[in-house]
């Protein structure tokens, strides 16, 4: 009788493709780098999850390093990574834009990303982005292109172009998390919001962001509550400049270290660009908190700050 019971549960977590771990702990999978969780491999655990499932599917990250070029496919919706320990759990990897791939061709900004997230409604706690690859120019360590895209206590690291908010028309939100580059290290066309992150310039850098917000979008990078630090040297660092001409980027409550310039904002020589961004801050504090910003940024009233809150903005 008892062998019979055996062989029913072994048949039953065979069929639902559940390891008890994962039940127990209620995820449905876990990743472990030491082999004692469902997967070895993150990718693997996203190829698993049913295409385009309509309920949630969480992932457990354990402590490790994972060296993996992922892709999370458009299919792939509703996927949350829950990570151990966000300074342990490192998803990481080193191709950078002038890297030659089997054909001998660049692979460019887009193809140096070390996660492409495509599918819609992913979020991700205590988690660390890496492109690993150093100071070789653009090196993006994530790129979101999916809509409603979460991200809390992350960290984003990487020099140029760390963190690609591509997704035309597409929202997403990063909460506490900590974000580091050079040069045009947040950057695209999505609108994103930034709340109570810490933005780190590094030296060797000269511009935070890069904002492409297409014409007509409500708006584009807007960052609430964060702070901004670095070791880039004492007023050498722009708040942003435009990648596109409409480029939206607003920056609410935040203070700012010295190393952020007076004028705060470049505009890539393009003097037309000066006409159709929109570049505008509210109570700035800190030593780069500045009155000298250029005439064509705007400084806004308290009635006009208030509507850059996460509330208001996601219902745009």
């Amino acid at each position: 009788m008892s062998k019979v019971i055996i062989k029913i549960v072994s048949v039953l977590l065979i069929t639902f493709g559940t390891s008890l771990k994962a039940q127990d702990l209620n995820y449905d999978f876990v990743v472990a780098a030491d082999a004692s969780g469902d997967f070895v491999k993150i990718q693997d655990a996203i190829m698993a999850i049913p295409d385009f499932r309509k309920a949630e599917t969480r992932i457990f990250i354990k402590n490790g390093t994972y060296k993996e070029k992922l892709i999370l496919p458009a299919s792939k919706t509703n996927v949350t990574f829950i990570g151990e320990e966000r300074e342990n759990v490192i998803l990481t990897y080193d191709d950078f834009a002038s890297k030659h791939n089997a054909f001998g061709e660049e692979k460019g900004t887009t193809g140096s990303s070390s996660f492409f997230v495509f599918g819609s409604n992913f979020t991700a706690n205590n988690i660390t982005f890496e492109n690993s690859s150093g100071p070789v120019g653009q090196a993006v360590a994530v790129r979101v292109d999916g809509n409603n895209a979460h991200f809390e206590n992350c960290k984003f690291l990487g020099f140029q172009d760390t963190l690609y908010v591509h997704g035309r028309d597409a929202k997403q939100y990063y909460k506490n998390c900590y974000i580091e580059g050079t040069t045009d290290f947040i950057f695209g066309w999505s609108q994103a919001i930034f709340e109570n992150c810490e933005i780190y310039s590094k030296e060797g850098g000269q511009y935070i962001t890069a904002a492409s917000t297409e014409e007509g979008e409500p708006y584009g990078l807007v960052f609430i509550n964060c702070k901004l630090t670095g070791d880039a040297p004492k007023n050498s660092v722009y708040l942003g400049r435009p990648w596109r001409d409409y480029a939206q980027t607003v920056f609410i409550n935040c203070n700012m270290g010295a190393h952020i310039k007076s004028e705060g904002w470049h505009n890539w020589s393009k003097p037309e660009a000066e006409q159709t961004t929109f570049y505008a801050e509210y109570n700035s504090t800190g030593v780069g908190a500045s009155q000298n910003r250029v005439s064509w940024a705007q400084l806004l009233s308290e009635e006009e700050a208030s509507k850059f809150t996460r509330t208001k903005l996601r219902e745009e």
